[in-house]
């Protein structure tokens, strides 16, 4: 029995318990002699011992008698007391060596190895920076890349990448391409000396400022991804239309995406507007010229403009033709708004379809501008817009003159009288 007790009690020992457990233990341990004792529940949770609050009061409320009884143990047990520590000491050991592992499901007391409760995490050994490594620790250490593996933001990779730096030089938002998909990624494979110095070369030889380049990039990044034989084919065929080589310069450098597409969409958008606007070679040439989107955007918008010109405000085909000659920016128009301005100029201004057609820059001013110019001039009592009556306003100066001449010519008043006016609108 004693040496029953012995073994508990080391084996509690190797446990970080509570202050009463060791006390409790304290006065236990020598208790050989004793028939009857209490056993306390220990837990173990991630490797440390844990006694439950209700039996660390059971503990605490054994009798005084046992205690004083225990305490006052005599010493002729001590002798027998030493020889058996000697065979707790080898059993101990040999316990240690059995439970190896902390993760195995114990119950009750179990003994947990020296190694494992003398864990410190302040402890830890720490390598200073002056210690000499092997080669094959050199090998092993990992040096991050040049550039970022992963990021949000092209400007993480301006100062690695020779291709985003030149760029940005160039003038190029970068900003503006990272918020388009997959257009971050393509630039990242560029290499600036292979793929975008020759389409640089290439818009130079065709006559693009070179202060254009940003502008052309930014909008159309795909363009340095185009097969140099493709873009020279299309600006050949632009040149076989007779279009002349500044007029091509004037038209890449306002519509980027126009050598994005092939030579035969090309063609069939210069048929489309020569045919539905009767216009000859020449004059399809000119609408292209002054809008070369004409040639790069959807011919939905187009064709929906050209029906309500003629079905919803009434022109006729050859007032349509001369609208589209004059005013190439009529075709692509929002349609609220172009039949906004009709009805304010037709319905409230009186004014007929022979006159709108024949000043059709009416349709692209703003519609505010028209109509408070309108009323001051109805105010005044000089809203006369036929041109076979006497104090005839024509629709281009109502519209185009800036505020101060439209005052003094056609209102015959005050700039302070004509913002006083536009206050109580």
């Amino acid at each position: 029995m004693a040496s029953f007790c012995a073994k508990l009690g080391l084996q509690c020992r190797s446990l970080p318990c509570s202050k009463t457990v060791a006390r409790t233990w304290k006065c236990f341990t020598p208790a050989h002699h004793c028939t009857g004792y209490t056993r306390v529940p220990v837990k173990c949770l991630h490797g440390f011992a844990v006694i439950s609050e209700d039996e660390k009061k059971t503990s605490l409320a054994r009798p005084r008698w046992k205690q004083h009884m225990l305490c006052n143990y005599s010493a002729e047990h001590r002798t027998t007391e030493v020889k058996e520590n000697k065979e707790t000491e080898e059993l101990s050991k040999a316990s240690a060596v059995l439970y190896k592992n902390p993760l195995l499901p114990i119950r009750g007391a179990v003994p947990v190895t020296e190694s494992q409760m003398s864990l410190d995490l302040d402890a830890a050994t720490e390598f200073s920076a002056l210690e000499q490594i092997d080669d094959e620790e050199a090998v092993g250490i990992s040096v991050p890349s040049a550039l970022p593996p992963a990021s949000m933001s092209l400007r993480d990779y301006v100062d690695q990448s020779e291709t985003l730096s030149k760029l940005v030089q160039l003038g190029v938002n970068l900003w503006k391409l990272e918020q388009r998909p997959n257009v971050g990624s393509m630039l990242l494979r560029l290499n600036f000396d292979t793929d975008v110095a020759p389409r640089l070369l290439f818009l130079k030889e065709v006559g693009v400022e070179h202060s254009r380049f940003g502008y052309i990039i930014t909008h159309n990044p795909f363009i340095l991804t185009e097969s140099l034989e493709n873009l020279h084919a299309r600006v050949n065929y632009l040149r076989s239309k007779k279009f002349s080589s500044e007029t091509v310069a004037s038209m890449v450098s306002r519509a980027p995406y126009l050598l994005n597409f092939s030579v035969k969409r090309l063609d069939n958008r210069l048929g489309f507007y020569q045919q539905h606007l009767n216009l000859s070679a020449a004059n399809t040439r000119d609408i292209v010229a002054r809008l070369p989107r004409l040639l790069c955007g959807s011919l939905e918008p187009v064709k929906e403009n050209l029906k309500v010109c003629e079905i919803e405000l009434g022109f006729k085909q050859n007032e349509i033709q001369h609208i589209a000659k004059a005013v190439p920016k009529v075709l692509t128009a929002n349609k609220r708004k172009l039949t906004q301005i009709f009805d304010f100029i037709h319905n409230t201004m009186k004014v007929p379809h022979h006159l709108i057609s024949k000043f059709p820059q009416v349709l692209n001013a703003k519609y505010l501008r028209i109509r408070e110019r309108h009323q001051f001039l109805e105010y005044l009592g000089r809203a006369q817009y036929d041109p076979t009556m006497p104090n005839y306003i024509s629709l281009e100066r109502l519209v185009s003159l800036p505020d101060e001449i439209f005052c003094i010519e056609l209102a015959l008043a005050t700039l302070e009288e004509f913002d006083l006016f536009q206050k109580t609108l």
